[in-house]
């Protein structure tokens, strides 16, 4: 679409929320602002106010549009062959969140930051227990699995910390420097750096910090491991 199309459509809500997806899937959450946001669209920054009151509110609108996009996504999944196998049911509900996701990798620190429960949020979370009481969990259990995943409900774990600055491979330094780091590592802290020389993550399925999707499925699988425990009590 040409600038000149994309001035004449009206401008809305869905619209707005629209462009600052994109130019957050482009730059980041940092990315946007409503100057951006009114660049990507071919209007004046001022355009924007009508439909948000401003750049937080534009920022929790965008839960509730990637949530939707989720939604979206578990509904296009296949009926279950077994209602009653909640494990496999859930298992592949949170999974489908995480492919969301990984389309919006700033969408995990986005949901974590913002405590807005719209619609859509709530539409997931209300499937979400529905197919823990379709395999015979008691409302109670319910309620506390839904604590105790938290943010792992909708495909991201929770960070122990989030780095300033992105983390340093030894690509971006000469061999000898690495080694000095890693040295320095081992004399203080001595089982974490062997623990890092032993692990590495795949950047392509990797949300924030360290969530690639090996340790996400494995934390996953612990809790679902740990209620279907709960439920042959």
């Amino acid at each position: 679409m040409t600038e000149t199309q994309n001035r004449r459509r009206p401008l809305n809500r869905a619209r707005v929320q629209a462009a600052a997806v994109q130019v957050a899937d482009r730059d980041g959450l940092k990315g946007i602002t409503m100057r951006s946001v009114a660049d990507l669209l071919g209007v004046e920054a001022m355009a924007l106010y009508r439909h948000v009151s401003g750049k937080n509110d534009l920022l929790d609108s965008l839960v509730e549009v990637v949530v939707a996009e989720i939604n979206d996504a578990c509904d296009a999944l296949p009926a279950p062959e077994d209602p009653a196998d909640w494990r496999t049911n859930l298992r592949r509900r949170i999974l489908t969140a995480r492919a969301t996701l990984l389309r919006h990798r700033w969408a995990p620190a986005l949901i974590s930051s913002h405590g807005t429960m719209g619609p859509a949020l709530m539409r997931y979370f209300d499937e979400f227990g529905a197919i823990m009481a379709d395999g015979g969990f008691t409302l109670d259990t319910i309620h506390h699995a839904l604590h105790a995943f938290g943010p792992r409900a909708l495909g991201f774990s929770p960070e122990l910390f989030e780095p300033e600055a992105p983390a340093v491979t030894e690509t971006d330094l000469d061999e000898e420097a690495a080694l000095a780091d890693m040295a320095a590592m081992a004399e203080a802290m001595p089982f974490l750096a062997r623990m890092a020389q032993h692990l590495s993550h795949e950047a392509s399925t990797t949300l924030g910090w360290c969530d690639d999707q090996d340790e996400f499925e494995f934390g996953l699988d612990v809790m679902l491991d740990g209620l279907e425990r709960r439920l042959e009590r």
